[in-house]
C-alpha cells in the first residue's frame, strides 16, 4: 500500500511538473494537445512574435511597451478616425487631469491702444475686492506702460505666481488710480455667458465650446440661472466649433430647454436599442431661443442641435454642421490602459442618422436660418441674426 500511494503521489508530481513547463511552452506540446488546451493559434502567434521581439531584438525592449505597441496597431486597422488606444500613462492623465488653472487677479481685458480694457471682473477675485469696474483701462502694470505693448505680452505681466503682488496704473474717465492686488489661482470656466442687447431686448447669451468634461451642463446651468436672474428675455445657444463629447452632457444640457420627449436614440451591434429622453427638470422650457452652429458643430452638438431643432423648441442659425453618426465608449483594460472604440449610431428624434452610413460623414444639420460668418472676428453676422430673430420674438 506504502509503494503504491508513493508511486501515485510520484505520478502526480510529473504530471503538475510537465503541467506548468508545458504552460510556459505551449509550442512544444503535441498537436492535439495543442489544440485542445492552448487558446486560439491567433492568439498564440501573436504571443510568440511579441516573445521573439522581446528576447531576440537587438537591444532590450520592454513586454509593456510591444504590448502598447500592439493594441495600438490593431486599433489602426479599423481605420476609424474616432478610435484609439490610452496607454496607462495616458489614460492615468485623462482620469487626473491637472486643473485648468493660471494665477491672475480676475478680470477680462481686450487690448486698445491706451492700454487693457476691462470687460468683465470677476466677483471676489482681487480686481472685484479692489473695486476695478468694467469700463477701466489699465495703462500700465508694475510701472511699465502699456501703450504700444501686444495683449499677450500685456496680460502675461499681471499674470505670475500665486501670493505675489502686482500694481496697475488704472483710468477711470478723467481720473487715474493705482492699487496693488495680490495674484490668486483662478479656475478658469469653461462656459462663457454675456447679456446682449438688442432694440431694448436683453438676450442672455451663453458660449458653450466642449462636451467632453464630465459635469459641464453643471455650468451650464449656473451660466442659465445667472441669466434668467438678469430677467433676459431669450437666450442664444452658441455651440458653434463645438467637436462634441459625451452623450449623457448632451442629454441633460437638451433637457434644460425641452420638458419632456425624445433627446436621441443609440443603436449598436451588440447593445441594445436605447432612447434616452429629456430628465423632466427644464430651466428655461419656452424662452424664444437660437441655437448657433458651423460646421465644426459636431457629434453631441450635434444631438442637442438636432433635438431643440426636432421639437420646435429653438431656431437654428449658422452653416450646417459636421454630420457625425457615430458615438464611442471607452473601455478600460486589464494592463492600465483603454480602448477607445465606435461602438454604435446615434439617432434624432425624427429618426435620422446625421452620418452617412458608419464612419462615413453625412449631411449634418441643416439650420432653419443659413448665416455665413463673418470675414473678422468682430464681424458676427450669425449672432447679429440671432439677435434680430429673438428680438422680434420677444416683443
Amino acid at each position: 500500500m506504502k509503494a503504491t500511494r508513493a508511486i501515485n503521489m510520484l505520478g502526480v508530481l510529473v504530471v503538475l511538473v510537465l503541467g506548468i513547463w508545458w504552460g510556459g511552452h505551449p509550442s512544444d506540446l503535441p498537436g492535439f494537445l495543442r489544440s485542445a488546451f492552448v487558446a486560439d493559434s491567433q492568439d498564440k502567434v501573436i504571443d510568440e512574435a511579441l516573445s521573439d521581439i522581446q528576447h531576440d531584438y537587438y537591444h532590450p525592449v520592454a513586454r509593456s511597451g510591444l504590448i502598447d505597441g500592439s493594441i495600438a496597431g490593431a486599433v489602426a486597422t479599423l481605420k476609424d478616425p474616432y478610435a484609439g488606444y490610452d496607454t496607462p500613462a495616458a489614460y492615468r492623465a485623462f482620469n487626473h487631469p491637472k486643473p485648468d488653472q493660471f494665477s491672475g487677479v480676475g478680470i477680462d481685458v481686450t487690448a486698445t491702444r491706451a492700454g487693457l480694457l476691462v470687460q468683465n471682473v470677476i466677483p471676489g477675485l482681487p480686481a472685484s475686492r479692489a473695486g476695478i469696474r468694467a469700463g477701466d483701462v489699465i495703462t500700465a502694470v508694475n510701472g511699465r506702460a502699456l501703450s504700444g505693448l501686444g495683449s499677450t505680452i500685456a496680460t502675461n505681466l499681471i499674470r505670475g505666481r500665486a501670493g505675489t503682488k502686482v500694481t496697475l496704473g488704472l483710468t477711470r474717465s478723467a481720473r487715474r488710480l493705482t492699487v496693488t492686488l495680490r495674484r490668486q489661482v483662478i479656475s478658469t470656466p469653461i462656459v462663457v455667458y454675456t447679456v446682449a442687447r438688442y432694440r431694448g431686448v436683453p438676450v442672455g447669451i451663453i458660449d458653450l465650446p466642449t462636451f467632453d468634461v464630465e459635469g459641464i451642463h453643471g455650468e451650464v446651468a449656473q451660466a442659465l440661472e445667472s441669466l434668467l436672474a438678469r430677467h433676459v428675455k431669450a437666450l442664444v445657444l452658441d455651440l458653434r466649433d463645438n467637436g462634441g463629447g459625451l452623450v449623457t452632457e448632451a442629454q441633460l444640457v437638451a433637457s434644460m430647454f425641452i420638458s419632456h420627449g425624445v433627446i436621441v436614440t443609440t443603436r449598436g451591434r451588440t447593445q441594445p436599442t436605447q432612447t434616452i429622453d429629456a430628465t423632466g427638470h427644464p430651466l428655461a422650457p419656452s424662452m424664444p431661443m437660437v441655437v448657433l452652429v458651423n460646421g465644426n458643430t459636431a457629434s453631441a452638438a450635434e444631438i442637442v442641435s438636432g433635438a431643440l431643432q426636432d421639437h420646435h423648441r429653438a431656431v437654428i442659425v449658422g452653416t450646417r454642421t459636421y454630420g457625425k453618426g457615430v458615438f464611442q465608449e471607452i473601455r478600460p483594460l486589464s494592463n492600465g490602459g483603454a480602448l477607445d472604440i465606435t461602438v454604435g449610431q446615434y439617432f434624432l428624434p425624427n429618426g435620422k442618422n446625421l452620418g452617412a452610413g458608419g464612419l462615413n460623414r453625412g449631411a449634418g444639420i441643416t439650420p432653419d436660418v443659413i448665416v455665413s460668418a463673418g470675414a473678422t472676428p468682430k464681424a458676427d453676422p450669425q449672432i447679429n441674426a440671432a439677435l434680430r430673430i429673438l428680438a422680434a420674438k420677444a416683443h
